[in-house]
């Protein structure tokens, strides 16, 4: 795989208008012969989010979305290029043709059906908090975090659904190395992630545990999807023909066992 290092866009208000703008913009012709003409096809995702994507020791990008992301591209008869891309600003970087899809643990919401299509979804999987490990019996409902550092990834929806708890304090940063990383050295006392990737932390040796919330029960219901540009059917129904091949084949099972330990469709 190649990979490619991308530079943070300048804050997320211009993101965010350059996602509308682009959005409004007039279609162009579908982008699935454009890709097979180029002979590969540019996957974005952040690298900072194991299990799903990762920089390993000869700085390549791993993990669950690299090996679903690569193996879509040659389904569709290219090589596939892994791109890395802040989180923040992701999507405008997509809308403004720096990638050709976003292979990086997307939660599907209204907001951004607005201005990219997805295919999928790819997996489910649904918000949960962490905590260090024997700490849990400390927060039992949502409240007991008030006046607590809690961490969250900048521009994910963990983030704004953190920010509409009272009396949180919130503190941002890149990714998921980031978070463990201060949950770990006590500076902060919680973090709001997806709880696969917790899990998974937590099978993998880190000290932390989930919070058993009693007001906000873990529910498995977000629908995980690759993000592309709007109007590109043909490239929309190959890259859902090739992801639907590969759940039917077994070569999805696979990559999720080898990464997550289960299947997680």
């Amino acid at each position: 795989m190649t990979i490619k290092l991308s530079g943070k866009l300048p804050g997320i208000l211009a993101g965010i208008a350059l996602a509308i703008g682009l959005a409004g913009a007039p279609a162009t012709a579908d982008e699935l012969q454009t890709i097979k003409d180029a002979g590969e096809m540019r996957v974005a995702m952040t690298g900072a989010y194991p299990p799903f994507s990762l920089i390993d020791d000869k700085n390549e990008v791993v993990g669950f979305d690299a090996d679903i992301g690569a193996e879509i591209a040659r389904r569709l008869g290219v090589e596939p290029v892994i791109v890395t891309n802040a989180w923040d600003g992701i999507l405008p970087s997509l809308l403004a043709g720096k990638f050709d899809a976003i292979v990086g643990s997307m939660t599907i919401t209204p907001a951004r059906q607005e201005v990219v299509d997805f295919v999928g979804p790819y997996y489910r999987s649904g918000r949960a908090v962490f905590v260090r490990a024997g700490e849990a019996g400390d927060f039992g409902q949502l409240s007991d975090l008030s006046g607590r550092n809690v961490g969250v990834t900048l521009g994910e929806t963990h983030e704004k659904w953190a920010r509409e708890q009272d009396g949180w304090n919130i503190k941002t940063y890149k990714g998921l190395p980031e978070l463990l990383l201060e949950l770990e050295n006590g500076r902060i006392d919680a973090m709001v992630i997806d709880q696969i990737p917790g899990l998974v932390a937590i099978k993998d040796g880190k000290a932390m545990e989930q919070a058993e919330l009693s007001d906000y029960p873990f529910k498995g219901d977000d629908e995980i999807g690759i993000a592309i540009r709007k109007d590109n059917p043909e490239l929309k129904a190959a890259m859902q023909k090739a992801l639907d091949d590969m759940q039917a084949d077994g070569t999805y099972e696979a990559i999720a066992m080898k990464w997550v330990g289960r299947d997680i469709r």
